[in-house]
């Protein structure tokens, strides 16, 4: 009697908890972050360079040694998502730091100007993705890791073509545990020559009335959040003088490769008239006698994390411009004629939002007139917030 009286008793309440109904499942919603870097510099060079704090390259005058401090390099950004946009997902990022000069005063780099670095917008798909904004070129996305150059990438004029540029890019992704992708690009042109203070005049990039395009195919493996890559890319641009079109154009590849504590990344790329990609040809498009300059470069940089809180490493970098291309019409090259890089760094992060870091860097430049060197060393200490 007992039994069958359980039995109904369970006859009757599965029925009524099956029609009980589920608690609503909360829907996903958009965010919104702040996030940014404090970081104050203190540097030391001990010869004339062409930028005090971060070097890039070393200048043919007289020796200058310098002792100085910035804060110039501190970061802001913001992050937004939205998990329901097209059927994709969406992810924004304006990227800002205070690198974008100075104010002329007697307080030196204590005025510094706020610079847009990177602004993205970007919707993904299971497969295929589309940006729109100012970032990295897309052949050439990497830079080095460091807390000493963050206004300016490591290795920027010796082989690491950087410069951040309004584009549209899209990509088409297959497979899953090898992923291959191809992407395309479309860029505002530049030639990287300097601009007006307010006012802007275009020069011989956009006087050739057409973008820069560039295409990219990327084989990448691993975790989607933390992936090795290796890809191969193409760029063609376009630079008017006078009545002619000169051609901006280069070959490149890049890589980055994860194994363990160990991470490898490199670039490099051979090509001309790449100044307006973040000083290829160490900043030089056209030589004396109006031919582009052909260059050759790259960068690579191996960094070891032993502990999440410790990361050490070191890289080098080379921009190597053709000379025959740089000389003028006697046969005597002008100008910068290569240009070598190599750095060492450590980063700590002992406790909570701090940061520290140590990196020496040691730069060669070839001029017509010999070898110059210099050698800088940077301390960095702030906070992640």
């Amino acid at each position: 009697m007992r039994a069958t009286l359980l039995v109904s008793l369970a006859a009757v309440a599965f029925p009524l908890s099956a029609q009980t109904p589920s608690p609503p499942v909360a829907k996903a919603k958009p965010t919104l972050e702040l996030a940014g870097l404090v970081l104050v510099n203190g540097f030391f060079t001990n010869a004339r360079v062409n930028n005090s704090d971060v070097p890039q390259f070393v200048d043919s005058l007289p020796p200058a040694s310098a002792v100085g401090g910035t804060i110039r390099q501190t970061r802001v950004g913001l992050f937004v998502t939205d998990p329901d946009v097209l059927h994709g997902t969406f992810s924004g990022e304006l990227d800002v730091d205070f690198y974008g000069g100075q104010q002329p005063s007697n307080g030196g780099r204590t005025f510094p100007l706020l610079r847009l670095r990177r602004a993205v917008g970007i919707v993904s798909w299971a497969h295929a993705q589309v940006l729109v904004g100012q970032e990295s070129p897309l052949v050439a996305e990497r830079s080095p890791r460091s807390l000493a150059s963050v206004g300016t990438p490591d290795f920027a004029t010796a082989g690491n073509l950087w410069l951040w540029l309004p584009q549209f890019r899209a990509t088409l992704e297959q497979g899953y545990t090898l992923r291959l992708a191809e992407q395309v690009a479309v860029l505002a042109p530049t030639a990287g020559t300097p601009q007006g203070t307010f006012n802007t005049q275009p020069d011989s990039a956009e006087r050739s009335r057409r973008p820069y395009l560039q295409g990219r195919v990327r084989l990448g493996w691993g975790p989607t959040d933390d992936p090795s890559e290796v890809a191969i890319g193409g760029h063609l641009g376009w630079l008017a003088a006078g009545d002619s079109l000169f051609q901006s154009k280069a070959l490149t590849a890049d890589a980055r490769v994860k194994l363990g504590i160990v991470e490898l990344l490199a670039e490099g790329f051979t090509g001309q008239a790449l100044a307006g990609l973040g000083g290829g040809g160490i900043g030089q498009n056209l030589g004396p006698t109006g031919v582009e300059v052909r260059t050759k470069g790259g960068w690579g940089q191996l960094n070891v994390r032993p502990r999440r809180e410790v990361m050490f490493g070191g890289g080098c970098g080379i921009d190597d411009p053709d000379d025959g291309d740089l000389s003028d019409a006697l046969g005597n090259p002008r100008g910068r004629l290569k240009n070598f890089v190599c750095e060492g760094h450590v980063d700590v992060r002992p406790s909570g939002p701090l940061v520290l870091g140590v990196e020496f860097r040691r730069l060669e430049t070839t001029y017509p007139s010999g070898k110059f060197t210099a050698n800088h060393f940077n301390l960095a200490a702030g906070y992640r917030f």
